[in-house]
């Protein structure tokens, strides 16, 4: 440590306000006055706005947010105050939990639909694929039969599913049913449950979309609030909006 460090310095002390003027209360220094003088210009530049936006005002000007605005006590209250009560960076944070709440559900909704399909399999839909036979000649083409082709009788042909051969329609078919139910009943019981199965999958499809919809919309609009000039690119119309940032210079 140098000598000039360890030497005791004397200590400056702030004038005080004179015993005469001691009514008025601490004496003003600099600071005190810049911050008085700031705030007093602050005031100015407000009121100047002010008297110059009532002297260029319309006295026929009118728009519609002019019937939903209320004073109370003579103070204007804005309806997006409560909006308004929350920073841009807390409303981006709840919008990612509410994205991250959607996008939970829309794997729980695929989920549900993955099993129900394998447990249906679609049997009563149309088929979309084709089921193509090759044969030698233009002799074998023309003498083509399906049923006899595939062992079944022509009136079970366009089925997906549960096409038995002509043999197995030959042998004694034993059908027994739950809780001594007649046949018809059975039959009835089952196609009522599979009808209710492929509603509900309908359904569920719907609210799988419905929630991508949704979560797709608050991923545009979290990503929309990112700080940055940005410039809107998506079309009208779209139901997501695009934006592009314009390049800045980092430093």
């Amino acid at each position: 440590m140098a000598l000039k460090d360890s030497v005791k310095k004397r200590t400056h002390k702030e004038r005080s306000q004179p015993s005469s003027r001691r009514k008025y209360g601490l004496l003003e220094k600099k600071k005190d006055y810049l911050l008085r003088a700031k705030d007093f210009h602050k005031k100015e530049a407000a009121i100047k706005i002010l008297r110059r936006k009532a002297e260029e005002k319309n006295p026929d000007e009118f728009y519609f947010a002019m019937e939903k605005s209320r004073t109370k006590d003579g103070v204007h209250v804005a309806p997006t105050a409560q909006a308004n009560a929350y920073t841009a960076d807390e409303i981006r944070l709840m919008k990612t939990q509410d994205v991250g709440y959607l996008t939970l559900k829309s794997q729980a909704e695929k989920g549900k639909i993955e099993k129900l399909k394998e447990n249906l399999h679609l049997l009563g839909k149309s088929a979309s694929n084709t089921h193509t036979v090759f044969v030698d000649s233009e002799q074998d083409v023309a003498s083509f039969d399906p049923s006899q082709h595939f062992d079944t009788p022509a009136e079970l042909l366009e089925r997906r599913f549960n096409r038995p051969r002509t043999s197995q329609l030959a042998e004694p078919i034993v059908v027994s049913s739950t809780k001594g139910e007649s046949l018809e009943k059975a039959t009835s019981r089952a196609t009522k449950s599979s009808k209710r199965a492929y509603e509900e999958l309908e359904h569920r499809y719907a609210r799988e979309r419905a929630l991508a919809r949704t979560r797709d919309h608050l991923e545009g609009q979290r990503k929309g609030m990112a700080p940055g000039r940005k410039v809107k690119v998506s079309k009208r119309g779209q139901s997501v909006k695009q934006f592009r940032w314009k390049a800045e210079r980092k430093r």
